[in-house]
């Protein structure tokens, strides 16, 4: 008959982490009194019987366990991937066509509010995506309005530009472009935003102030993809 392993049993229990105090304490006495070789006077028929007892209570106790580490590895991995969809459309690229991913899962896991939160801004991206300029300005004014100081502040505020510009609506377009540029000046849109900005205004009839949408384009983010193509709308307008 093969040798139980009581302490590989032991530190198998020991390593799921989801053992009570209490449970642990009962487990190292079991164990303990097993490699002591039992109690005092038994017969080797009786301490097999023990033996066989034992090895099945703690069997169902390494089962129950093992059943508890299982859901939690299933709620970090959920959370991770949460947190990593945040993360992802925190850090997208920007630009006017191509569009920053959305968050693909309920966000990061830090709590109800967050998940609907992230669900908003999924929604009203999923409106920015489908053309739908009249409900992408709905919903993601609504994210706004609701999630001020989200980060995703800069990504909203940015599509919803687009979509007053995809409206013809230039006017509101110039304004909330400037609240990215203004507002949120390290983020990943905001040469973008700029731009847009002079394009809108080229489209209002304001080439000047177009003109300099586009030198402050090269002057403060001089390295973004969007700077050459400043210098070539400041040529066109004979301003370069």
């Amino acid at each position: 008959m093969r040798r139980v392993n009581w302490l590989w049993i032991a530190a198998l229990v020991a390593a799921v982490g989801c053992a009570t105090p209490a449970e642990m304490r009962k487990l190292d006495k079991r164990v303990r009194a097993l490699e002591s070789g039992g109690g005092k006077g038994t017969t080797g028929r009786d301490r097999v019987a023990e033996l066989g007892v034992e090895v099945e209570e703690l069997k169902r106790s390494v089962d129950s366990l093992s059943g508890r580490l299982d859901e939690v590895d299933r709620q970090v991995k959920q959370a991770l991937e949460e947190a990593r969809a945040a993360r992802s459309e925190a850090n997208g690229p920007s630009g006017g066509a191509s569009g920053a991913p959305e968050p693909s899962a309920g966000g990061a896991p830090t709590g109800e509010s967050l998940s609907q939160e992230v669900q908003s801004y999924r929604a009203a991206h999923t409106k920015w995506r489908e053309g739908d300029a009249a409900g992408c300005v709905d919903l993601f004014g609504k994210f706004l309005q609701t999630y001020p100081a989200s980060e995703y502040a800069d990504d909203a505020t940015y599509w919803l530009a687009d979509c007053y510009f995809k409206q013809g609506n230039f006017s509101a377009a110039v304004l909330r472009f400037d609240d990215v540029a203004r507002q949120y000046p390290s983020s990943d849109k905001a040469a973008d935003a700029l731009y847009r900005q002079g394009e809108a205004l080229l489209r209002m009839g304001h080439g000047t102030a177009a003109g300099n949408a586009f030198e402050k384009v090269i002057r403060d983010y001089p390295n973004s993809a969007r700077a050459p193509e400043a210098k070539r709308q400041l040529q066109m307008l004979g301003q370069g």
